[in-house]
């Protein structure tokens, strides 16, 4: 395995002309130490986990001591925020450090054949740049653990997602509400490539940078779309289709983004920049997990109307890339992609192995009757269901997650008619749900125990969060507390994109 200094590093980024990015370093804190690390991201990279208990680990992560070959920049863009255009956003408080080289595979690519081994190095936190609007370009130790958490808990859901491979922790303050510790947050991706990259070129009218934009995102990112067709119209219909795919995975689980801004759409597919999201506990379809979000414009129940908005400023940017036709026939296979990716996820959180063209409608009773039930235990708690014998399932199975059993009654009925037709016994159907249904998810009350814990100098309290969120699907024993819902009477904490 690599240390830092033995990472092979490249910046394929830093290469476009100077309209794409800023050449800056990182401005270190007067003091950093590592609160967290996660092995499992570091291996993509295929770096050491001993290298975080090197002394010089967090200095050369904020290149106080030189990391070899790293080429640092701030990368351009611009983007639409809750609906309304700003013409440049940029990485404000972030770097890219560079590329690490013949690193893993990215694997939740899957589905695709993306055979990429580059992952990006960057930075949240690292200081200002000519992007950071007047802003200190810091982030805080509160945003950097929740990401930290949420990002490694994803990846282990199996949702498309950035990686974050450590905090790192300062006693120097950072001004928002209030003084907070500061923090900066390594972030892996395969790439930073947002929707709002290429509206930056289109709305400045900077034709020749947008076309180059768009060949290098497919010559690096998409080198195997056909190249019998327009390579443009391939690109936006890939990325209709990865965004649609995305999207299915956050309503199956119950995810909220929070701020579903052009500049925060990867185009590659996956979650990138948390800040106000949050995980449904208690289902509620109008759940809004971002304070400042007054209006719920980015509520769970909106997010794929919202994604489809985001491809429509994705399309008009590309525009004089593309004919209309094109740019309709790709956008017109976003809601069917969307819908077959979720019913497939739906069923299959629901044990139904072997689909039937009923499954849709039973799927779609079932959201309306879950009002204030605890989703994801929910889910779990379904699988002890029997189908054994003719009697009607007795709904107290649900008594602890569910605040009226007797609501949910008929469709219980329905739902065990259509699991004694399956050619599946109760035995399997239940290890195949305990395999897609999660015991554990991120919750907020225990995150911000973890934190609250870390503003004191304990970083215990993360790495056992981060431990039982890496195994979502296992029972865990000993650890049931992390599964459960925050007591009756706990104030839901106040998460904003002040971070």
């Amino acid at each position: 395995m690599r240390t830092l200094d033995t990472l092979q590093f490249d910046n394929t980024y830093a290469r476009l002309p100077e309209a794409f990015h800023q050449a800056v370093f990182p401005t270190p804190y007067s003091d950093s130490c590592v609160v967290a690390f996660s092995p499992e991201a570091a291996s993509l990279i295929d770096l050491a986990p001993t290298e975080a208990s090197r002394p010089e680990f967090a200095r050369q992560l904020t290149l106080s001591l030189p990391m070899p070959g790293s080429w640092p920049i701030a990368q351009a863009y611009a983007g639409h925020q809750f609906g309304s255009f700003v013409p440049e956003l940029g990485d404000g408080r972030a770097i890219l450090l560079g590329e690490a080289v013949g690193a893993q595979p990215h694997v939740w690519n899957r589905y695709r054949n993306l055979s990429a081994r580059r992952w990006d190095l960057h930075l949240k936190g690292a200081g200002r740049t000519r992007f950071s609007r007047g802003f200190d370009g810091r982030a805080v130790l509160r945003s950097c653990i929740r990401e930290y958490l949420a990002s490694e808990a994803m990846e282990a859901l199996g949702i498309p997602t950035s990686r974050a491979m450590a905090v790192l922790g300062s006693r120097d303050p950072v001004f928002r509400e209030t003084p907070e510790p500061g923090a900066m947050l390594l972030r892996l991706a395969p790439s930073h490539l947002r929707f709002g990259s290429f509206e930056y070129f289109y709305h400045s009218r900077r034709l020749e940078e947008l076309h180059q934009l768009a060949d290098y995102a497919i010559g690096t990112h998409f080198p195997t779309l056909d190249r019998g067709e327009s390579p443009y119209a391939g690109l936006l219909r890939e990325v209709t289709l990865r965004t649609a795919e995305l999207i299915a995975h956050w309503q199956a689980y119950g995810f909220t983004h929070g701020v579903m801004n052009t500049d925060n759409f990867s185009l590659l597919g996956f979650t990138l920049d948390y800040g106000p999201f949050g995980f449904i506990e208690a289902f509620n379809p109008g759940h809004v997990s971002n304070h400042s979000d007054h209006a719920g414009v980015y509520a769970f129940a909106n997010q794929p109307q919202v994604g489809f908005f985001n491809l429509q400023c994705l399309v008009r940017a590309l525009s004089p890339l593309l004919t209309r036709e094109e740019a309709e026939e790709a956008l017109a296979g976003y809601e069917p992609a969307l819908g077959q990716c979720y019913l497939g996820l739906m069923a299959d959180r629901l044990g139904l192995l072997h689909r039937r063209p009923e499954d849709e409608e039973l799927i779609g009773d079932l959201l309306p009757r879950l009002e204030g039930v605890d989703y994801t235990l929910f889910f779990r708690e379904l699988a002890s269901l029997s189908t054994a014998g003719q009697a009607a399932p007795d709904p107290l199975f649900l008594s602890g997650i569910a605040p009226a059993p007797d609501a949910i009654s008929p469709w219980l009925l329905r739902y065990q008619a259509r699991l004694r037709a399956e050619a599946s016994d109760d035995a399997t159907r239940r290890a195949h749900m305990n395999r897609v249904n999660p015991r554990f998810i991120l919750r907020n009350h225990h995150a911000q125990q973890a934190i609250e814990l870390a503003m004191q100098g304990d970083y215990s309290g993360v790495a056992s969060l981060h431990e039982v969120l890496r195994r979502p699907f296992d029972e865990q024993p000993g650890r049931e507390a992390y599964s459960r819902p925050a007591p009756a009477g706990t104030p839901a904490p106040v998460i904003s994109c002040s971070s």
